[in-house]
């Protein structure tokens, strides 16, 4: 097996066992919802297929795009959201991940066009700051990747809540972008708690600044 068929096959391994974590944390219902990942140096991108059911996902029923979404691999078609993945990967090399939920925080959140304000030192760590919005996109071209790059070419967020969808993340890998999903639900709901008992204190800028580099130097191990 060459070298670039081994990566893509690790990454069909990944992608697939990474859908599993969407379910453990309650992120997704039924066939909704995915994740890709890049494949390094090639114009190429592993996704899950279109409206399988996760518990049927396996390393084979993932599916190899082309960044503009054309089937390269697999015998099922690809993720409706696959355009916008695409589009991503083109415009933002640096990420090598995208996730796509409907967890239902987040996406109320985004069902009210409004961003989660950053007034946890955790949405400091992670997101560096609020959580923002992205414009209204209808599903099936890449109208969903463009807003998607333009709200978080902006942004230190991995997240984007885009109006009336749900939340995209984005990371270095498929994982860093499947924690971003995890991230984006729970501080999503405990700012919706603390909204209902009254108004959120923000964190001020220096504080969110400090505590986003502390995350990135000195958190976890060496």
């Amino acid at each position: 097996m060459s070298p670039v068929r081994r990566v893509i096959a690790d990454l069909r391994e990944t992608v697939a066992a990474l859908h599993g974590e969407l379910t453990r944390y309650g992120l997704v219902m039924w066939t909704a919802g995915n994740v890709s990942a890049r494949v390094p140096g090639e114009d190429l991108m592993v996704i899950k297929p279109s409206g399988v059911a996760y518990d049927r996902l396996t390393a084979e029923s993932i599916v190899v795009t082309d960044l503009h979404g054309e089937l390269v691999e697999g015998d099922l078609s690809p993720s409706s959201d696959t355009a916008a993945h695409g589009y991503v990967y083109r415009h933002m090399p640096e990420v090598g991940g995208v996730v796509h939920t409907h967890s239902a925080y987040a996406t109320a959140w985004a069902a009210r066009g409004e961003p989660i304000p950053c007034v946890l030192t955790m949405m400091a760590d992670e997101f560096g700051g609020e959580i923002p919005v992205g414009p209204f996109a209808l599903i099936g071209d890449d109208s969903i990747g463009r807003g998607i790059v333009d709200t978080l070419r902006g942004s230190r967020s991995p997240a984007v809540l885009m109006r009336n969808h749900g939340p995209f993340t984005i990371g270095s890998d498929a994982r860093a972008a499947v924690k971003a999903a995890v991230m984006v639900e729970d501080v999503a709901r405990t700012v919706h708690i603390a909204h209902q008992l009254g108004t959120p204190v923000g964190i001020a800028q220096d504080d969110v600044d400090s505590l986003y580099v502390r995350y990135r130097t000195a958190y976890g191990q060496a």
